[in-house]
């Protein structure tokens, strides 16, 4: 339970940083960090969280933009990067990378967390 509460947290306050402020897109690695530091995890479930979080968070942000213009503007990307042409793997790779990021500052901020003295 707390895995998905905090892979739900996550990529809910991402999105809301992401919409209602003036932070650059960096900004959800904070989201991220307190997140991983309030729902106490294993630093390894703290990852997959934040990982999966913004992974689908971004690939699914991704997906809605380059739809609503035909995929014109990521295939032409796409070609510029040897990646073939292919708009679904540059979004991939978006999502991907955001994910990683999110899942770093989800490890750090389990690390972080205090132990509780036994």
């Amino acid at each position: 339970m707390k895995f998905v509460t905090a892979f739900f947290l996550t990529g809910f306050l991402a999105f809301v940083i992401g919409l209602f402020t003036n932070l650059p897109w960096w900004s959800f690695v904070f989201t991220s960090f307190i997140v991983a530091m309030a729902v106490h995890q294993k630093p390894g479930k703290a990852f997959l969280s934040g990982f999966i979080g913004l992974f689908l968070l971004w690939g699914l942000l991704a997906i809605l933009k380059d739809n609503a213009n035909e995929h014109i503007l990521s295939t032409k990307v796409a070609r510029l990067l040897p990646l073939g042409g292919s708009y679904f793997l540059l979004i991939f790779i978006t999502a991907f990378l955001g994910g990683l990021v999110s899942g770093l500052a989800a490890t750090s901020g389990s690390t972080f967390r205090k132990s509780k003295p036994d």
